[in-house]
């Protein structure tokens, strides 16, 4: 009779251990890993994936058989014990079990759930799902029991309380850890990031400013418009009339050469730029980069003119400037190569002041704050709150900045050298 009850309780301590082993295994286990499989048809993974979407539910199927099968282990271990040790038959077998317990059906089998958490729940699919079913009525029990004791506390837990926020990080993280052999792994990263960044980051911080914008005046000849098309790299230029300010279209470069094409005396009247002209695209500069994207993809347009809420033109931003944000530069053989960030052998940095604190932080991997200002000409406006002159040195953010360049108000260049001094 004593031998039956040391099988009882060695049977219950197995199967108690191979819940405890799935608990810790759905948690471990890669949820990208068990959606690709169960998109590819795999009926094992889909019971997972299941299981994966209704985490609290599982584990606590999990926990629930977990905590039965070890109390019966110990009312059986002191049933043996009762004959041998008598009154102290119940703190003994209580001693013994515990570490029995603690070793063998909560450690170990952890332990090789986490280095083995595909297979193991893969090979247990479907013997989990008749588990979840049969206990599904007094699982939702135990649910409704706890959510009402945690409500007499005054909290409320409702199944669309979900971090997002969380989730983003955890991504974020998760491209943080990879690795490979791939010489191009941190690139890879950066790009991803980038892609999870674009619905923070407004259309103002990586537009061309106006100032750098090429724009065509309406007034014009028509033979000087050529000759302005020609002599620049690009292949839509904003067209303006009266004041620069007053953007009345937009005139492709492909346009303009079939309607010369068309016409063989451009000096004809017939021939006006603004029946060449498309009409204009204006956005607000409050836009985020992931809904502009998917604007340019609905439009089927490429180019757009950035105004403030007064309507006042602030730059441009066209579908390459989204992708460079995900990609890094895109160089073509009629882009002008500028060179904003130029390292020197003293381990410093002499950069552009229209260099944006996006492009700054992402090419050297800082971390200087580009929530208030776009370019580092305006971080330090921002920062100093005065107009700086040349020569002046700034230390902010664990770096020193010295203003090498400046036109008017605006500051063109300025050496960066990392403090290692911090200011308190």
């Amino acid at each position: 009779m004593d031998i039956i009850i040391v099988l009882v309780i060695i049977t219950f301590l197995c199967i108690s251990s191979f819940f405890s082993a799935c608990e810790t295994a759905i948690t471990a286990a890669s949820k990208a890993r068990f959606h690709q499989l169960a998109k590819d048809g795999d009926e094992r993974a889909i019971i997972i994936r299941h299981f994966q979407q209704n985490l609290s539910y599982a584990i606590s199927v999990f926990i629930g058989c977990n905590i039965m099968l070890n109390a019966f282990a110990v009312t059986f271990t002191t049933k043996l014990c009762i004959t041998a040790f008598g009154e102290a038959a119940g703190a003994i077998a209580a001693a013994i079990m515990g570490v029995i317990i603690w070793v063998y059906a909560e450690v170990m089998p952890k332990m090789l759930a986490i280095a083995h958490s595909e297979s193991l729940l893969l090979n247990s699919a479907k013997f989990l799902r008749i588990v979840f079913n049969l206990s599904r009525p007094f699982n939702h029990a135990i649910h409704w029991i706890a959510r009402k004791s945690v409500g007499l506390f005054g909290v409320k837990i409702t199944a669309s309380q979900v971090d997002y926020q969380a989730s983003v990080e955890e991504l974020r993280g998760a491209i943080d850890l990879h690795t490979g052999q791939n010489q191009d792994v941190a690139h890879e990263k950066a790009m991803l990031k980038s892609i999870l960044d674009l619905g923070s980051v407004s259309v103002s911080e990586i537009m061309i400013h106006r100032k750098n914008v090429t724009m065509l005046d309406a007034a014009d000849s028509i033979n000087s418009i050529v000759e302005q098309v020609l002599a620049c790299p690009f292949t839509r230029l904003p067209l303006w009339k009266d004041n620069p300010d007053n953007v009345i279209g937009i005139v492709n470069t492909k346009a303009l050469l079939r309607a010369v094409r068309s016409h063989p005396d451009i000096t004809d009247d017939k021939l006006t730029i603004e029946s060449i002209a498309i009409k204009p695209w204006f956005i607000p500069e409050s836009t985020d980069l992931l809904d502009q994207l998917h604007a340019f993809r609905a439009r089927r347009e490429h180019f757009s003119l950035v105004v403030d809420e007064y309507g006042t033109l602030l730059g441009i931003v066209t579908l390459e400037d989204i992708l460079e944000e995900i990609v890094g530069d895109i160089t073509d053989e009629h882009d002008i190569a500028i060179r904003g960030i130029r390292p020197q052998e003293d381990d410093s940095y002499v950069v552009d002041g229209s260099v944006t604190l996006r492009d700054l932080n992402r090419q050297l991997d800082w971390n200087l704050p580009d929530e208030d200002a776009a370019t580092l000409g305006g971080f330090i406006l921002y920062e100093t709150r005065t107009i700086p002159q040349i020569g002046q040195i700034f230390s902010l953010h664990g770096f020193k900045f010295e203003i090498i360049r400046r036109q008017r108000n605006q500051i063109t260049m300025v050496k960066i050298t990392k403090d290692d001094l911090k200011l308190k």
